[in-house]
């Protein structure tokens, strides 16, 4: 099993916490993992993407030319990343803020209201859990018990927090 995911949108989508997240669980779960950020100068509004690949084999490179999955959190990271994915790959979609679709076929897209549902759970920066939950259904790579129990770990000092990442993670889970 390899699974080689590209995640981008700008500075402040929790981008790169997204791909920390996946990170994390393969280590959880023991798998092998490469994590390679990407982002400008600036802190929020810039561009940002990260590439993950995990593998039940150690991982040769960071580097993904044609990547299984695409989480695109922004117009602008579709635009630029879309050709890429493999054929028969994934694209994940904000469709809180992507009104444009998927031009290709060979694709299989999912359209999620990340922003939209991340206030449903209560806390309107938890959109890009919203999407790592659509990510565990839609890969299958990790059980949603495995996930939870890395933000469970990642917000220990926030425990407040808690709660409202978990129902946004159930409701990207739950979708389609």
């Amino acid at each position: 099993m390899e699974n080689k995911i590209i995640i981008a949108g700008f500075g402040g989508q929790g981008v790169q916490s997204l791909g920390m997240f996946i990170a994390y669980a393969s280590i959880h779960d023991g798998k092998e993992v490469t994590f390679l950020p990407s982002y400008g100068p600036e802190m929020r509004g810039g561009t940002s993407n990260c590439s993950v690949v995990v593998s039940d084999k150690p991982v040769a490179s960071p580097i993904i030319s044609a990547p299984d999955i695409l989480i695109a959190m922004n117009k602008p990271s579709l635009t630029k990343f879309e050709s890429r994915v493999k054929p028969g790959g994934y694209i994940i979609v904000n469709s809180s803020l992507i009104e444009t679709k998927v031009k290709r076929t060979d694709v299989k897209v999912y359209y999620v209201d990340a922003n939209d549902l991340a206030l449903k759970a209560g806390n309107a920066k938890t959109a890009n859990i919203v999407v790592l939950g659509a990510y565990t259904k839609i890969s299958g790579v990790f059980t949603p018990e495995v996930m939870k129990a890395v933000i469970e770990k990642k917000f220990a000092k926030k425990p407040k927090v808690i709660p409202a990442n978990f129902a946004a993670f159930d409701l990207g889970y739950d979708l389609e």
